[in-house]
Order: C-alpha cells, then sequence, then structure tokens
C-alpha cells in the first residue's frame, strides 16, 4: 500500500480519558509493586527497598533500588507510555514488555507518581505524573516535581532510582484522617500481602542471592513453593516442550512427612494447600502465575500437594499470551497434549500421597498395616473390597457365634463410618476405568440370598408374583430381575 497517496488524520487519545483507562487495568497492590520491582532488577540492582510511610489519606509507598539509574532525559523515555515495542527482541533478563509497567501499576494505586533517579557520574533528576494535572490539562505532560522530602534521597549513592507513590487514592480515601486506627490496620493488613506477594514472585533471585529485597529494615525470606529442601518432597525430571520450555512437577510430602509443623505450615503459601496446587509460570525466573491448573485440570483437595515449575523464554510472552500484569497465561495449543500427559503422571503420585499419608500409618505399626477397605484392579478397571483379614472382621465373626445381631449392626456401622469416599473420589478424577460388571461370587451370594429371601416371602403368605415384586424394590437386587422371574 502507498501510503503516502492517502489522506490522513492524527487521533491524538485524550490524555485524561486514556490515563483513567490505564488505572483500570486490574493490578492489585501487590502486583502492582512486583512490577516497580521488575524495573529494578532489569536496572541490575542488587538491594531493593520498599517503605511506606502511614500518614491518612496523604500516606506515601516508595520503592528504592540501587541499580544503573537514569538520567533526566531516560527517565522521560521511562515515564513515557509504551516506551517499549512488545514486538521487539530483548535481553533474557529483560522482565518488562509493553513499556507500560512503571506507569499502569503505579496509576492503578495513586494519582501522583514521581521518578528520582541518578546514573553514575549524573547529577540525580526528577519527574512526576500528576493525573490531577492532567485531568485539568488534558495534556500528556509530566511535571518536574517531586515531594520534597526525597530530593536529597540518592545524594549518598552511586546510582539508583526511587518511585514515590502519593494519594494513594485506590489504596485510602484521600480525606483518611491520620488519627483513624482503623484504616491504618488495614493499610498495613494490605501491605503485609504485598510482603508475602514478594518473597514468593522473587523468590528465585532472593535464593540465588542476585539480589536483597528489604520491607523496612527488614530482609525479606524466599518462600520456595517446591519445598526442595524437605527430604521427602518427591522431584520428577524435568521435560522438554516445544520452544524452549521446561517443566519439572514436585509432590509436597504429606502434613505427618514435613520435617516440622511450622515447615507444613509455611508450605501451605498465601491461600493454602487446595489453592496453590498447580502450575507455577515463570519467565526469567520471575514468577508470573502460581497455582493455576490453566483450563487443563480443576483443583480438586487429592492433589493440593501437587505443583507443577514451568519455565518460559520472553520470547514466546506472545504465544503463551502474557498480559500486561504479568498474572495471566494461556498455554498454546501445541504445547497442551505433553503437558497434559506429564501432569496427569504427577498428580497421579500427588493422588497417591494424599490417600495414603505417606504410608506413615505402615511405618508406626512396624508391621503390614491392615486397611478396613482394599483398592482392586482387574482387567484395567478398579474397585473396592472389605478386607477380610482386618482384625476386627476377624472379631466379628466371633461375635456372630454368640451374638449374631450385635455381630451384625457392628459390621455395619463399621462400613458405614468408613466409606473410602476420598480414595473413590480421587480414582473418579483420575479417568481411570471404574468397574461395572458384578463378579462370579457376588452373583452366587445373590442367587442364595433371593432363593432365602423368596421363600421367607412365601412362608408369610406372600403370591409368587407378590414376593418378586418384593425382592424387585430391594437394592441390589432391582438389578438382577432375571434372576428373580427364574425363582419358582
Amino acid at each position: 500500500m502507498d501510503y503516502n497517496k492517502l489522506q490522513k488524520a492524527e487521533a491524538t487519545p485524550e490524555a485524561a480519558s486514556m490515563i483513567e483507562t490505564f488505572r483500570a487495568i486490574g493490578y492489585s497492590l501487590e502486583t502492582a509493586i512486583a512490577d516497580i520491582i521488575d524495573n529494578s532488577i532489569s536496572a541490575n540492582a542488587k538491594n531493593i527497598y520498599i517503605n511506606r510511610l502511614w500518614r491518612g489519606g496523604k500516606s506515601i509507598i516508595t520503592i528504592k533500588d540501587d541499580g544503573e539509574g537514569m538520567n533526566g532525559n531516560e527517565i522521560i523515555q521511562a515515564m513515557r507510555p509504551g516506551a517499549q515495542n512488545p514486538l521487539a527482541d530483548r535481553l533474557e533478563t529483560d522482565l518488562g514488555r509493553f513499556g507500560l509497567g512503571l506507569k499502569t501499576a503505579s496509576f492503578s494505586q495513586c494519582r501522583k507518581l514521581s521518578v528520582l533517579s541518578k546514573r553514575k557520574d549524573y547529577v540525580p533528576a526528577f519527574w512526576s505524573w500528576d493525573l490531577d494535572y492532567v485531568a485539568q490539562s488534558d495534556k500528556w505532560e509530566l511535571l518536574q516535581w517531586i515531594p520534597e522530602e526525597f530530593t536529597d534521597e540518592l545524594d549518598s549513592m552511586q546510582s539508583g532510582t526511587l518511585v514515590v507513590w502519593s494519594d494513594l487514592d485506590r489504596i485510602l480515601p484521600l480525606q483518611t484522617a491520620e488519627t483513624d486506627d482503623s484504616a491504618k490496620r488495614k493499610f498495613s493488613d494490605s501491605l503485609d500481602k504485598v510482603k508475602n506477594h514478594i518473597a514468593m514472585t522473587f523468590h528465585r533471585f532472593i535464593e540465588d542471592k542476585a539480589v536483597k529485597i528489604f520491607w523496612g529494615e527488614h530482609e525479606i525470606e524466599a518462600w520456595n513453593p517446591f519445598c526442595i529442601n524437605e527430604s521427602k518432597t518427591q522431584e520428577q525430571p524435568t521435560e522438554n516442550i516445544n520452544g524452549g520450555v521446561k517443566m519439572k512437577g514436585y509432590v509436597l510430602p504429606h502434613k505427618n512427612n514435613f520435617s516440622s509443623e511450622q515447615a507444613y505450615k509455611k508450605a501451605e503459601g498465601i491461600n493454602g494447600y487446595p489453592a496453590m496446587q498447580g502450575f507455577y509460570i515463570y519467565r526469567g525466573k520471575r514468577l508470573l502465575l502460581a497455582g493455576d491448573w490453566l483450563g487443563l485440570f480443576r483443583k480438586e483437595e487429592h492433589y493440593k500437594l501437587v505443583r507443577l515449575q514451568i519455565d518460559l523464554p520472553n520470547k514466546l510472552d506472545t504465544e503463551w499470551q502474557i498480559d500486561i500484569k504479568k498474572s495471566k497465561a494461556y498455554p498454546p495449543i501445541v504445547c497442551r497434549e505433553q503437558l497434559e500427559s506429564y501432569t496427569k503422571s504427577v498428580r497421579s503420585i500427588g493422588s497417591e500421597v494424599y490417600r495414603h499419608r505417606g504410608k506413615i500409618l505402615k511405618q508406626r505399626a512396624g508391621q503390614s498395616f491392615q486397611p478396613l477397605w482394599n483398592e482392586k484392579i482387574k482387567d484395567g478397571e478398579w474397585f473396592f473390597v472389605i478386607n477380610r483379614d482386618n482384625l476386627i472382621i476377624e472379631n466379628l465373626k466371633e461375635l456372630a457365634k454368640t451374638q449374631p445381631e450385635k455381630a451384625i449392626n457392628n459390621l455395619l456401622h463399621f462400613i458405614e463410618e468408613n466409606l473410602p469416599t476420598k480414595p473413590i473420589y480421587a480414582k473418579m478424577a483420575e479417568e481411570t476405568k471404574e468397574k461395572t460388571d458384578f463378579s462370579t461370587d457376588f452373583i452366587e451370594a445373590i442367587k442364595q440370598m433371593l432363593r432365602q429371601m423368596f421363600n421367607n416371602q412365601i412362608e408369610q403368605g406372600k403370591t409368587s408374583r407378590q414376593a418378586k415384586d418384593i425382592l424387585k424394590i430391594q437394592e441390589p437386587f432391582n438389578n438382577f430381575e432375571e434372576l428373580i422371574e427364574d425363582l419358582q
């Protein structure tokens, strides 16, 4: 197409309305701060400091790093929306993509975003976005302003960057009084979630000692979802997937096999074991998505110990549909079959650990554990049977010699109260084939019972037809109408 021959019209977006659109992308406070930390890591920072100053509606959040920093012109470029083409090639260590993270993450939480930065051998420089000014002027203009108390924040550093969020209208009503203890508690609680999110999102950087992240004066400790320091964690082989993706499965120990109660509690993570099962998607060691089955499976109780690590190169952002917030991912169709196959095998191991409690009962007994129910597999079909060798059954047989009614009632109570519901549910979820036909022994038992009950009904004065109709409405005899009709 020859664009020179076509008439043109400028369609510059209105600044005020566009920035309000940026605010509605949907960041949480924790994902917003994580996006700012991404910039610090990309700038080769070794130390990152997060601070909050409580002043009621005038409270402030700051993120400071000792990275390479920027000069004045570089700050302006970094503050420009869409400063980076998402389709452009990037370094493998680059955690950005759209050139929007600093702006959209900040705008989602505050009305004033200020950046103070210092590159080595340069004097510090600062610029700010003030959304009240943009709303008033409707211009894409930065202000050379920063809260006065921070102007000398980087003077003692060789290089670094300070991000200041003020007018936190999406976190606190701006009219909140500094003496409002309830608001202060909520503010503190929301920031505690941020701390936990950072410990998880950047755990590989922290573990590799690539960076230290400080919460106030305290260094944040990494939270590794895979419990690699637990001796009973079952680590599965790494599998390579199309496009340079790597996948590795982990099955956490049963509670009884953790090294301590404290370790078990810590391993449950931010939202608890059931919610934290699933895939953990990383790009450049940075966690994008935690505890999600990506639409391939449902979250179910008996898979709560299963977690899988997936490492993506950043060149696959488009194929995996990584969003602006770096909190969503969708595997391409070409990968799904391999993902499902590998994951099913790991989930099967996780289900066994959940169901058998790591075989801890066998270890305690020091001899063969005797369940009340045994799982059987025949011709590829599964079913559960009462374990005739269980000592309870033996004792009930003895009791039946003298007190048959009591023995039967006790047996029924044991069956009612100990149905293997969780194992059955787990087997059904595995999509393995359930046994649908009846065993020969069971058919013989049915025939004997039908004959006895039919004769009892006849002795009570019922006709043959009446006796058969009664038997047909008794479960499980309702499945054997032909056997009932053969009765004479």
